[in-house]
């Protein structure tokens, strides 16, 4: 009886407000009006697969990947020093890694607006150092600047969080063993962080693949993804059928690109026992 009381308010909330509005994405998806009824439809759904509209499922993809493997490329070597460090500067760089998140999401790419435009910080800097600016504003690179700059904690965190855990011992043997710096890092260490690395991987490929706030203001309205194709179909167009089923699609795939990656991971992690 009090664990029933206990899983209650849990219970009702997950029926309220993750449950009930899954079921109302499904039955928009699903569903068409007609003569004053909804009528159970596949349109909605097939219409996800023509051909404008996979463009822009290929693009919120490609662009995700870029930044999720830029992600990596610059996460890791981060994880390495963090975890290389004595107590108390480690403990500083944590915090400096994480700082960034406590800001508001928005503030922050705001801030990248500010900085890319023609007469801002960065272009005033090459200015002065007799450099050519760049503009990259409103363009691919503009919008991947800001998704890696807003989920690189999202790797650099599970991926130090592995690397602090692992034996050090493990390290030494390598090394008494003769095993270069290089050795060790492809024989030991980088094994051992996989489940960080692809918990890393999932943590920011969701959110950029999904990501409308970045796109619309770095990428200028000029670059349409996924999320802001969602975003007007519910807001501007009043298609919530539409809309509701590339929510839908796009709920399969991150849950089939979620599965494979912690499927690895299982596999990873037995594969060190």
């Amino acid at each position: 009886m009090k664990k029933r009381l206990i899983n209650g308010p849990y219970l009702a909330w997950m029926l309220l407000f993750a449950i009930a509005p899954l079921f109302l994405v499904v039955w928009y998806a699903l569903t068409a009006e007609s003569g004053g009824e909804r009528n159970f439809t596949f349109a909605h759904l097939l219409r996800v697969f023509e051909p404008i509209y996979l463009r822009v499922i290929w693009r919120s993809l490609r662009l995700a990947l870029l930044s999720t493997l830029l992600c990596f490329l610059i996460g890791y070597p981060v994880a390495l020093i963090l975890t290389s460090r004595p107590f108390r500067p480690r403990a500083i760089l944590v915090v400096l890694v994480v700082l960034p998140m406590w800001m508001n999401f928005l503030a922050r790419t705001y801030a990248w607006l500010t900085l890319l435009e023609k007469n801002g910080l960065i272009n005033a800097i090459l200015s002065f150092l007799r450099l050519p600016p760049v503009d990259i504003l409103y363009t691919d690179a503009a919008v991947v600047l800001g998704m890696v700059y807003n989920f690189l904690p999202f790797m650099v965190l599970p991926i130090y969080s592995v690397l602090f855990k692992i034996d050090r011992t493990l390290i030494e043997a390598a090394e008494d063993l003769g095993a270069t710096p290089l050795t060790t890092f492809r024989r030991v260490i980088f094994p051992q962080s996989l489940a960080g690395v692809l918990s890393g991987v999932v943590m920011v490929f969701m959110p950029a693949v999904t990501t409308f706030v970045i796109s619309r203001l770095l990428g200028g309205g000029q670059y349409t993804l996924i999320g802001n194709l969602i975003e007007q179909q519910f807001l501007t167009t009043y298609d919530w059928g539409f809309g509701s089923a590339l929510s839908l699609f796009l709920m399969a795939l991150l849950i089939v690109t979620g599965g494979i990656l912690m499927r690895s991971r299982g596999d990873e992690e037995g594969g060190l026992w």
